[in-house]
């Protein structure tokens, strides 16, 4: 088995396998954890807080602000979550050119009302966070040292061709709540060669985006509308480890014979889809998700070529709950084919 190892400290960045989107904003990378917000220093908007132990962090959430404040020189962590905001000028940013972190969800803000150039003047931007908002494309140019997107629960539909075109610092996208179509992403990330993770679920889509960079190591798709997968697709992401597309529309029909023989995939995620059949999956599977389809027989070729001391699956935990299956439909040679089971859940 042949993977290839996701490092310690993007794991711990990504988050657990199926991180949740109630995210911590957290604080800036230098700063302690048990961030405790003291009296505003003065290089600060004085509708805003900069605690005196953080000085270039500047916390205006939650002041129900219909405008951007001014943001003076030597803030590098902006905080502007749950307010009002409606749109973003030319030079709303121009005295923190140096800017790192952005945090802009749970407001009103609409394509219409972001100027077009607002964020080129951010040279050093990292992580920018503009969910919850009334966006219906995604916003850009982007600066080059983005590393972190989270866009999720607007009514995005259009992603442009060129908007990512050199973030080839980008790793963690998040996409998800959209109303994207496959057309209108295909082709958007070739620019974003490192791009570690795409959560594109609760989208529009009916079949997979072409154009996804291979360096991918978790793709998430869950509740679309995805009914087929092209032969080989998969093949071309040679770092894919977490798939899910659970809560789709797939059928035997429509998932060839190889989809998911990848020698690099940890853990599949094919729960509540139309599957009558148990598709056929690499020997080195970790964890696969199978719930709610339409299963009534159990193969164990779909995990085994062959079976010998060294020829067996890696399966640990597999997910039948809620087909057609017992117990009693087990062959006897699963036991020798996954050996390595701990948990079967019917």
């Amino acid at each position: 088995m042949h993977l290839q190892i996701i490092p310690l400290l993007v794991l711990l960045i990504i988050g657990s396998v199926y991180p949740q989107y109630d995210y911590d904003y957290g604080v800036p990378d230098d700063y302690p954890s048990n961030l405790a917000l003291g009296p505003s220093g003065p290089n600060c908007a004085p509708e805003c807080n900069c605690p005196y132990n953080y000085p270039s962090a500047m916390y205006c959430d939650n002041l129900k602000l219909k405008q951007m404040p001014i943001i003076p020189t030597g803030i590098q962590y902006l905080y502007l979550q749950n307010n009002m905001i409606e749109g973003i000028d030319d030079d709303t940013f121009k005295n923190v050119t140096d800017l790192k972190w952005l945090v802009l969800d749970h407001n009103h803000l609409s394509n219409a009302n972001i100027k077009k150039g607002a964020f080129s003047k951010l040279k050093e931007l990292q992580k920018l966070y503009i969910s919850y908002n009334n966006l219906t494309e995604l916003v850009g140019p982007l600066p080059k040292t983005m590393t972190d997107l989270y866009a999720t629960n607007n009514k995005i539909a259009k992603i442009a061709s060129n908007i990512l075109e050199g973030l080839e610092n980008l790793t963690i996208v998040h996409l998800e709540h959209n109303a994207l179509k496959e057309d209108s992403i295909s082709g958007a990330f070739k620019g974003a060669k490192s791009l570690l993770y795409l959560d594109l679920s609760y989208n529009e889509m009916t079949k997979l985006p072409t154009g996804l960079p291979p360096s991918i190591g978790f793709l998430y798709f869950d509740n679309n509308k995805i009914g087929n997968i092209p032969e080989a697709y998969f093949q071309n992401f040679k770092a894919l480890q977490y798939l899910r597309l659970s809560h789709n529309d797939l059928k035997d029909s429509g998932v060839p014979g190889s989809a998911f023989n990848v020698s690099s995939l940890v853990e599949l995620d094919l729960s509540f889809n139309l599957l009558e059949k148990i598709p056929a999956v690499n020997e080195g599977l970790e964890n696969l998700y199978l719930q709610v389809n339409k299963i009534q027989k159990f193969d164990v070729s779909s995990f085994c070529k062959i079976i010998g001391p060294l020829d067996y699956s890696r399966i640990k935990h597999l997910r039948l709950d809620g087909n057609n299956i017992t117990r009693a439909d087990f062959p006897q040679e699963l036991h020798n084919c996954l050996r390595m089971a701990s948990d079967i859940e019917l």
